[in-house]
């Protein structure tokens, strides 16, 4: 069924939630993104970890996806992917990324930037040797993001590696492995009533000390 503009423009939820306060807010944004992440799953959020990854050409063409968030601390915020992949390519030429996640059932989103670059081939390893053996096969599978003729190529190569490591450990492919954003600026987002929406923004300093400000909606 066709819907009018009206109708998709006539779309909206109302924010009801509690403020968020530039006094209350912890002084350091991984320490609130903590907070705000452990609330989510508390909330038994869908997909907690999904997050908007954008990255761009080195000539300013933008591309943005879904990844999933692996790990976070003070040096950073950990996904995980193909480096052959557009976005692979992206950060090769333009090592600079944005991340975005919405947590609707909360009413919160949270941006986060800052340049990436890849983290040590051990810690890769040691993912990749957690992740489900069929999610290694896959990775083995699939050249992410090349052109295909359909999907019976992806079956076939499932198919092959399955059989070539059906007795041994499936290796991790030399081309997938980890990245880490290190943030330069995180905002926190609060969905409010009347569009009114509390934003905290944190900013790091030269010497690693954040300053933060809140934002008009």
């Amino acid at each position: 069924m066709n819907r009018p503009n009206a109708y998709v423009a006539a779309l909206r939820n109302e924010y009801i939630a509690e403020p968020l306060n530039k006094e209350e807010v912890s002084p350091d944004p991984i320490e609130q993104f903590k907070r705000w992440f452990e609330e989510s799953l508390e909330a038994k959020v869908t997909e907690p970890t999904a997050m908007n990854l954008s990255t761009c050409t080195k000539d300013g063409r933008p591309s943005g996806r879904i990844v999933l968030l692996k790990g976070f601390d003070e040096k950073g915020f950990v996904f995980y992917t193909n480096y052959d992949s557009r976005k692979g390519k992206d950060l090769k030429d333009n090592p600079f990324g944005a991340l975005t996640i919405f947590w609707p059932e909360l009413h919160r989103q949270v941006r986060i930037e800052g340049p990436v670059k890849k983290i040590k081939g051990k810690e890769s390893e040691t993912y990749f040797e957690s992740r489900p053996r069929e999610s290694q096969i896959g990775a083995l599978a699939s050249a992410q993001s090349d052109v295909i003729t359909d999907r019976q190529v992806l079956e076939n190569n499932f198919e092959k590696y399955t059989r070539k490591y059906q007795d041994r450990s499936v290796p991790r492919p030399k081309n997938w492995g980890g990245y880490v954003l290190q943030p330069v600026e995180i905002e926190f987002w609060q969905g409010r009533p009347n569009r009114l929406h509390d934003r905290i923004l944190y900013e790091a300093g030269e010497n690693g000390d954040w300053s933060l400000c809140r934002l008009a909606p």
